[in-house]
């Protein structure tokens, strides 16, 4: 239904799926929905093929969007990153009143949010950069929802989003997070998380097949066992159902049809990218980015195959097949700990490098629901903080260490079995050698920085007393105190 003479709560720009699927998520729970897209017709399909689940108020121009909103204004963004989205918030900016608000619902960068978020309040309205995890479904039936800027921003906003976010155990999935790009930010590593825990699923997923010889359809069965247990998550879940789906043209298994060149569209190499930059070891969620990019490296691929790069002593898989598989999901289970305790990681330096205050908790909390991250054991994250908010890392946390005891032994084995295999599993294997490196007493850092003294003078420190030290290498070698 609409009525050109009602004022909306809520306006959304930008009516591509995401953005359709979010208005009309929003009329559904009892919300007046401003729409307005560039091309019209999007519009006029919405409103055609969907009018009758809500109150919509379209429009053909900017001004008579803005005039259509409820004050003080309320408009989501859902445009194609970049410079489309810094269009429409000039076009907005420039339309609306003072104390307005622009919420870009967007996978953009978090530093860009920073800048539109200056650029914005300089204009005297309020900006707001907001998370929004889930896809299509959940744009549509309850997202999770990372909303950061302005603490204002979110007394107005707080009530209609909690309208539309997931639900568990009667807590919307939504919270502020924290000023100008903190909702970016965190929706950013959630989806390096995500990155992380897609990637080791396809490796156990290729150990089962190649490894113990099942076929999808047996392991889609597995995956099904394992999602009743600690693997208990919506990605484990899905990929259950893509493993039984057959090619509706051939009948083969559709796995076995889909080209394995996986695509991306950003936001897992934006979360590497800032893991270096603020030192921070995400190595599980930097080597699924890498598996990505490898996989699409299909000339050479296809070169080094037809080169036939030797293999080396393969060795075929010597164990109880119903053991190997007991093995994989354990170690599965503890790659996908290292992933979200790395992801809370960076979130934790991030939040202290740009003073957001980002409770943990609360992400522990929002992400239950509605997100592609969604899993079982963020209940056991979110006591873990509420038990010591100040965790050197999650993986430290007694409950989690406990669990790490049982799992540890068969992720070496898996580890060892996939080599001795000659199968590619990046994410098992650097996340192994990150737990390693994290409980080692003595890591060759030692020797680094030795050799780093030894050619550019840069000093050490030692172990028996304090200060800095250099050797006189092209000298005497005499031991020498800078300060």
């Amino acid at each position: 239904m609409t009525d050109k003479n009602e004022l909306a709560q809520i306006g959304v720009v930008g009516l591509a799926v995401m953005g359709s699927n979010l208005a009309r998520n929003f009329a559904r729970n009892g919300n007046t929905v401003a729409v307005y897209n560039r091309s019209p017709e999007k519009t006029h399909a919405l409103i055609e093929a969907h009018g009758e689940e809500g109150n919509f108020v379209p429009s053909e121009t900017i001004e008579d969007f803005v005039a259509s909103l409820e004050r003080p204004r309320k408009a989501i963004i859902m445009v194609k990153a970049g410079k489309a989205t810094d269009a429409v918030i000039d076009q907005l900016a420039e339309a609306m009143d003072d104390g307005d608000i622009i919420i870009d619902g967007g996978n953009a960068l978090f530093t860009d949010t920073i800048r539109r978020e200056k650029d914005v309040a300089a204009r005297g309205k309020h900006f707001v950069g907001a998370g929004i995890s889930g896809g299509e479904e959940g744009a549509l039936n309850g997202p999770a929802i990372m909303p950061g800027g302005p603490k204002e921003s979110w007394e107005t906003l707080g009530p209609i989003l909690e309208s539309i976010a997931a639900n568990v155990d009667g807590t919307p999935c939504v919270t502020h997070i924290g000023a100008d790009g903190a909702g970016h930010f965190v929706k950013m590593v959630h989806n390096g998380i995500e990155y992380a825990d897609m990637q080791v699923i396809g490796e156990a997923y290729q150990l089962l097949r190649y490894g113990a010889g099942m076929e999808p359809a047996e392991i889609a069965e597995v995956f099904r066992e394992w999602n009743s247990g600690d693997l208990d998550s919506y990605l484990i879940e899905i990929t259950a159902e893509v493993l039984a789906q057959k090619d509706p043209e051939t009948g083969a298994p559709l796995v076995d049809i889909i080209v394995d060149a996986a695509g991306q569209k950003g936001t897992g190499r934006w979360t590497a990218i800032n893991g270096l930059e603020l030192g921070v070891p995400i190595t599980g969620i930097a080597e699924s980015v890498f598996a990505r990019a490898l996989s699409s490296s299909t000339a050479q691929r296809s070169a080094a195959q037809e080169g036939q790069l030797p293999a080396g002593a393969i060795k075929a898989l010597d164990v109880d097949k119903a053991e190997f598989i007991e093995d994989v999901r354990r170690a599965l289970y503890a790659a996908k700990l290292i992933a979200y305790s790395q992801g809370f990681d960076e979130i934790k330096a991030g939040s202290e490098e740009f003073g957001w205050d980002v409770d943990p908790r609360d992400l522990a909390t929002i992400w239950r629901g509605g997100c592609i991250i969604r899993a079982k054991f963020l209940d056991r994250i979110r006591a873990a903080y509420d038990n010591n908010a100040d965790l050197p890392a999650l993986i430290l946390d007694p409950y989690f260490k406990g669990e790490l005891e049982d799992l540890i032994d068969p992720w070496r084995r898996v580890v060892v079995a996939a080599t001795q295999l000659g199968l590619p599993a990046p994410v098992f294997a650097s996340s192994l050698s990150y737990y390693d490196s994290l409980r080692a007493e003595r890591l060759p850092a030692a020797l680094i920085q030795g050799q780093r003294d030894f050619f550019g003078a840069h000093t050490f420190k030692r172990t028996d007393k304090p200060g800095t030290f250099h050797i006189e290498w092209s000298g005497d070698r005499s031991l020498t105190q800078t300060d």
